[in-house]
């Protein structure tokens, strides 16, 4: 299975990417293949992790990063909604499931 990002969710993504590089050299780096590990499985077993949002918004978290990658399969492709702190502003990212984008 394929995955794609919601817009703000790809954003969200490279400001990770650019907030953990501008931190440590190399941290960036580690994040993305964290990132890529997670969605990798989530991929080959969607429905493996726990559900965070009825019916069908899923979570996996992207340890040692305090992140969660929030995601749902729509139209047959794996959607990643949110990469979400996991205990700051809880369903911020719930307004996106109207404009799946």
């Amino acid at each position: 299975m394929n995955y794609g990002f919601h817009p703000a969710a790809e954003a969200e993504h490279l400001e990770q990417i650019a907030f953990y590089e501008s931190r440590q050299r190399g941290l960036g780096a580690r994040y993305r293949e964290h990132f890529l590990q997670a969605i990798q499985q989530v991929c080959e077993t969607p429905a493996r992790y726990p559900i965070e949002h009825q019916p069908d918004i899923r979570r996996v978290r992207l340890r040692p990063f305090p992140l969660m990658l929030i995601y749902r399969e729509h139209n047959g492709v794996i959607q990643v909604l949110a990469i979400a702190h996991y205990r700051r502003r809880p369903g911020y990212w719930l307004g996106r499931l109207k404009n799946p984008a």
